[in-house]
């Protein structure tokens, strides 16, 4: 074996050994639903606790969190993608908070609308509700539809924070 085949394969240990030690230190995940309506449906929050924090937030949109359990939430705002995207990012910035976190600790999103016109209005909500923080890691997609009529958007966030 070369010393370059050696050097990778030693490398290749090193890195699975540090990534198990990791692990063996513990992670803990933990899902949360906060809105009546998706419970059995799918996680609104999912936080990783390990050295750090990591919180995923769910597709989050303009769907009124306090809908009945087990029925489509209606949403808010209906036909208005700023509107809808302001009450997205107000949603957002509650969750964050009530796991830890901020907007500032945001460290990927992804916003997925139904029409590419809806871009420049996302783009000043956006601007509007990170205001002179930073600004994440971002995609912008545009797809046929939401998974529930009426949604125009609707907004994945990944934030990190330390313990």
């Amino acid at each position: 074996m070369s010393s370059v085949a050696r050097f990778s394969a030693a490398l290749i240990v090193a890195t699975v050994a540090a990534q198990t030690a990791v692990l063996a230190q513990g992670l803990e995940v933990r899902r949360y639903n906060p809105s009546e309506w998706t419970k059995g449906r799918f996680s609104e929050v999912v936080t990783v606790n390990g050295p750090g924090k990591t919180i995923y937030l769910a597709g989050i949109g303009a769907e009124d969190e306090h809908g009945a359990a087990g029925a489509s939430a209606p949403i808010l705002h209906p036909g208005n993608p700023y509107e809808q995207c302001r009450y997205a990012y107000d949603k957002i910035k509650r969750l964050l908070a009530a796991y830890g976190a901020s907007l500032a600790d945001a460290v990927k999103q992804v916003v997925y609308v139904t029409d590419v016109r809806f871009q420049a209005d996302v783009a000043k909500c956006r601007r509007e509700a990170y205001g002179d923080g930073p600004i994440p890691a971002n995609t912008f997609l545009v797809i046929s539809a939401l998974a529930i009529p009426g949604m125009l958007l609707e907004i994945d966030v990944t934030a990190v924070v330390s313990k």
